[in-house]
């Protein structure tokens, strides 16, 4: 299995100051600042960046774990929303939000429900945050 790498720089205070990021593939870069990251403005953020990580990882399982059911979905549409708090005056991330539809035929909702749920538990970014924040799930098939 590949090992992925991407790297990061910080110019500046933290509050005045500015980042870029640049996907080791190359595929995608990007800048980052305090007003992104803990005020909302323009640019990205880490959290935006762990959530697109999540969305993907956790639609690529569910799809693979609908196929090996002999059920495999037409398509598979994720949006997690991670939230980062202020937790006993440090910045943590206390939540991920997966919203998932599915275009899967020959199925019931329940057993999408399911099958989400399993993805929940089981894709490789889910395990790498288990125990660190509480991750929800909303699945809903749509089909």
């Amino acid at each position: 299995m590949p090992t992925s790498s991407a790297s990061a720089t910080w110019d500046g205070t933290l509050k005045e100051g500015k980042g870029r990021f640049t996907a080791g593939s190359g595929a995608f870069q990007g800048t980052y600042s305090f007003g992104s990251r803990f005020e909302g403005s323009g640019g990205t953020n880490p959290e935006e960046l762990i959530a697109a990580a999540h969305a993907a990882c956790f639609s690529m399982a569910l799809s693979a774990a609908l196929e090996r059911q002999g059920k495999p979905a037409k398509s598979i549409s994720t949006n997690a929303s991670c939230t980062l708090e202020m937790v006993e005056g440090s910045p943590k991330i206390t939540k991920m939000k997966l919203e998932v539809r599915g275009d899967v035929p020959g199925i019931s909702q329940e057993e999408f429900l399911r099958a989400a749920e399993g993805a929940r538990d089981n894709c490789p970014v889910s395990k790498a945050l288990k125990g660190n924040l509480t991750v929800e799930l909303e699945a809903r098939l749509e089909s």
